[in-house]
């Protein structure tokens, strides 16, 4: 009956959209001087704290 709180699972699903690459014309615009975006982590190296 449990399972994982409704609030928990909006954090952690607000966390997978941030997960995502930048757009290739952000890249295009700034002459490539942005490549990634700051937020985005790796599963296994950058834990969430959710």
């Amino acid at each position: 009956m449990g399972g994982t709180p409704y609030a928990k699972k909006l954090r952690m699903c607000k966390k997978n959209k941030q997960n995502t690459s930048l757009p290739t014309w952000v890249i295009i615009k700034t002459g490539r001087k942005v490549r990634s975006s700051p937020k985005q982590r790796r599963w296994r190296q950058t834990k969430m704290k959710v």
